[in-house]
């Protein structure tokens, strides 16, 4: 009896083992942990070592095919003594805050237009997809063919209804050509407000419409009490990654104007690229890269600090 005992201790021992993991592993919190190993694994490898790398390329004078010199904040102090650079922080102000109100509004203005009920609802909701589905790169060139000075379809627009020849240089000019990056860089994303919001709009209960209505409420008001206050938090997780996106954007702005003219476009990310790639000066690129992050951080903390109190 003693000698056929032991296996079944064996055995038991295995079951309580099994079952004591598997208590561990429905705990909540190892759960998730377990869930977001492979996403943390993914961002340390390819977010994290190239943050890293960042600065402490910021940290150095590091010219193309040569070996870098530490200097310390040699460089952010010579980014902050650099008057381009500060016009360069100006323009991304601008460009981002701007361009981010518009997209908010129409947006918005657009969601409520797709929430109605109309013929082709459903194939009007996927061309809305179009401008954000068709890479950045062929969109950008073939708004850049519509904004020629020499062959440019506004312009012909334009003198078909009495303007002035020859017309404006819409990427020559500094003003016209920030207002054009401006308005392209809505056009590209109002299909992601529009359709987030469309998603957010189709989750308000209809009896909270009826309701308001019995009360009196005309379409103002329902608007205003009823649906921007649930809306509210999509607006803001929105506007978030608007702000993101918009605050790093580069390859609408580099196909566009390459900065110009006279570094009336350049943002943080595209005058970054032409000190690094263009003028060769690695550590200094970065540098100006990096300073984009304190402004971003800010900001996200301000909205998830909002988000919470809501």
């Amino acid at each position: 009896m003693t000698v056929r005992s032991e296996p079944l201790l064996g055995v038991t021992g295995a079951r309580r083992g099994r079952a004591s993991l598997g208590l561990w592993l429905d705990r909540e919190s190892v759960f998730s942990w377990l869930m977001m190993a492979l996403p943390l694994l993914f961002l340390a490898g390819f977010v994290g070592y190239p943050f890293c790398y960042g600065i402490l390329l910021s940290l150095q004078d590091r010219p193309v095919a040569h070996a870098g010199t530490f200097v310390g904040l040699n460089n952010f102090i010579a980014d902050f003594n650099d008057p381009i650079f500060w016009r360069v922080a100006a323009n991304t102000f601008v460009y981002t805050g701007i361009a981010t109100l518009l997209k908010m509004v129409f947006g918005l203005c657009l969601a409520l237009a797709m929430n109605q009920n109309f013929p082709l609802k459903n194939l009007v909701r996927a061309l809305l997809l179009l401008p954000f589905i068709v890479p950045t790169v062929l969109s950008t060139v073939a708004w850049l063919w519509m904004l020629d000075p020499a062959f440019s379809v506004v312009n012909r627009l334009l003198l078909a209804l009495g303007w002035p020849r020859p017309g404006p240089s819409w990427l020559g000019n500094p003003v016209l050509a920030m207002a054009s990056i401006i308005v392209i860089n809505t056009w590209r994303g109002l299909p992601f407000y529009g359709i987030t919001l469309l998603a957010g709009l189709q989750t308000v209960p209809v009896e909270l419409y009826e309701a308001a209505t019995i009360d009196g409420a005309g379409g103002w008001q329902r608007f205003r009490y009823v649906t921007l206050p649930l809306l509210q938090p999509i607006i803001l997780i929105v506007t978030l990654f608007s702000v993101i996106f918009t605050f790093a954007d580069f390859q609408l702005v580099y196909v566009l104007t390459h900065g110009g003219p006279q570094n009336a476009t350049h943002l943080f990310a595209t005058y970054a690229f032409d000190i690094a790639m263009g003028a060769g000066q690695l550590g200094k690129g970065a540098s100006v890269a990096l300073t984009m992050l304190p402004a971003l951080a800010l900001l996200i903390v301000a909205l998830t600090i909002y988000m919470r109190r809501r």
